[in-house]
């Protein structure tokens, strides 16, 4: 059911839904926040050259930015469409042999032992397994390759553009913490399991407006909550989670 909806998504979004998606991550409102998101992941990657598998990659913008930094990317996506509209890009970037795009089902992939580092960036949660998309990643990574995710955590399902997108496009929107993660990851064999705070916590607390208002009662309360999920990161908050394959 949801799979259709993501099929069907790019074109429901129409003409400027397209033209949004084919040059983010600059069309996002929250540019900044989402360059700085990119770039925790990328700071937790293998160095390149490694070989990465961006799961869920639509329009195709992380992996350009992965492949533009030297890394060699295979680009997912199950809908047909969001990968012509990443081969456009591609294109447009001049990214070239360092990136190719593939149009599957990340719940269903057929690599074995091929990748360093595998990543879903804002894309587990749309998935109707997340346990058989987390084992087909096991699978695709070679011994000592890390699986990174970026995923929104408890009560993500229940916002209001949540439940608006799966009205409108009968697409999945599900909460997706480290809990949930990590008990699937180390179900398939992963271990060494990692987690990080988002960059929006880290906006919150030292870059909304123009000074950061720690002195404040608020800002006392938004810096100690920072501190708690830095050193005893909860399992149900939004994350980045990184999980290990054992080495051979």
């Amino acid at each position: 059911m949801t799979k259709q909806g993501e099929l069907d998504y790019l074109r429901n979004i129409g003409d400027a839904g397209r033209e949004h998606a084919m040059h983010k991550p600059f069309s996002n409102g929250d540019c900044g926040l989402t360059l700085m998101s990119i770039g925790a992941v990328m700071s937790l990657m293998p160095y390149r050259p490694a070989r990465i598998l961006d799961l869920g990659c639509g329009s195709g913008w992380t992996s350009i930015f992965f492949a533009s930094h030297g890394y060699q990317v295979v680009g997912q996506d199950l809908a047909p469409d969001m990968i012509e509209l990443a081969e456009e890009a591609k294109a447009y970037h001049r990214v070239g042999d360092h990136l190719q795009f593939l149009i599957s089902d990340y719940e269903s992939l057929a690599f074995r032992d091929e990748f360093d580092c595998a990543v879903f960036f804002d894309c587990l949660h749309h998935a109707d397994d997340e346990g058989a998309a987390i084992a087909k990643v096991y699978e695709a990574l070679k011994p000592g390759g890390i699986m990174i995710t970026h995923e929104p955590g408890l009560g993500h399902s229940t916002t209001p553009h949540s439940i608006e997108a799966m009205r409108i496009y009968g697409v999945n929107e599900r909460d997706m913490p480290p809990s949930l993660i990590i008990a699937q990851g180390e179900k398939v064999g992963f271990g060494d399991a990692r987690i990080y705070p988002m960059q929006h916590d880290l906006q919150e607390v030292f870059y909304q407006g123009k000074q950061p208002r720690l002195f404040s009662k608020s800002g006392w309360r938004k810096l100690r909550r920072l501190i708690n999920m830095t050193f005893s990161p909860s399992l149900d908050q939004s994350a980045i989670v990184v999980l290990r394959k054992p080495a051979a």
